[in-house]
């Protein structure tokens, strides 16, 4: 029988705290609450929870912070939820290392649903890191090796630090070589839906992509100009770069 998925609220208000509980729990996690940011902390690193609910107005550390402090030792994926609609607030959130945001109020229904549709990607552990070479294809591109079983991305001989939505997207482009994906097709990928879903995807959730595409960049120091991995198609989305003749 498997081990409960393990849920992690920080939130410093208790109503939606206990709100945010009774939807995690109802989706089936074992949830642990903290209610300032130095606790999530160490929350985060003691319980190695699958998905973290954090507001970003904190009393003690803000969530930004905490997001980055979190990121140095999980991978759990990491929903902000936040008052401010200001979109630089949720830009600075999935730069601090978040995967997605709700903004307050929120329906405890979309909550779950985007949860649910995280958790039915695939998350590093050790077990995956365990599988034979042969059922676990390495694809290698202009010197970047991405290993889909493992979740690992090796690049001069160092595995990329990303962050689950960082991979999925490289493994999106990866899959589809030069052609275009359009950035409501990656944010649909995000979302665990088929490609040809023509399900809402708001101005918000294409933006997001584009940020989570820019910290990828970052991470694998490619240039916006002269791409190696990462080619943007002005006004469209993303493809890999052509392959490089060195």
């Amino acid at each position: 029988m498997s081990e409960a998925r393990v849920g992690l609220v920080i939130e410093d208000d208790q109503d939606i705290r206990e709100l945010v509980r009774v939807v995690l729990s109802q989706a089936g996690f074992d949830v642990h609450v903290a209610s300032t940011g130095s606790a999530g902390v160490t929350s985060a690193r003691e319980l190695n929870p699958d998905v973290i609910t954090l507001d970003l107005g904190l009393p003690d550390i803000d969530g930004f912070e905490v997001a980055r402090q979190i990121r140095k030792s999980s991978d759990a994926y990491i929903i902000m939820l936040t008052a401010r609609a200001e979109e630089l607030d949720t830009l600075m959130g999935l730069e601090a290392g978040g995967d997605d945001y709700l903004t307050k109020p929120f329906r405890p229904r979309e909550l779950r649903a985007r949860v649910e549709a995280m958790m039915r990607r695939p998350r590093a552990s050790s077990e995956s890191k365990s599988v034979p070479e042969e059922v676990d294809p390495e694809v290698s591109h202009n010197g970047l090796a991405v290993s889909a079983g493992s979740r690992t991305a090796v690049l001069n001989g160092a595995e990329l630090k990303l962050t689950r939505t960082e991979f999925d997207l490289l493994l999106a482009l990866l899959e589809t070589g030069r052609i275009v994906r359009t950035k409501a097709d990656l944010a649909r990928r995000l979302r665990n839906e088929p490609y040809d879903v023509g399900s809402y995807v708001s101005d918000a959730d294409e933006r997001a992509v584009e940020v989570h595409m820019g910290n990828l960049r970052k991470k694998l120091g490619d240039s916006i100009q002269a791409p190696r991995w990462l080619e943007t198609v002005r006004g469209v989305g993303y493809r890999l770069a052509p392959p490089s003749s060195n």
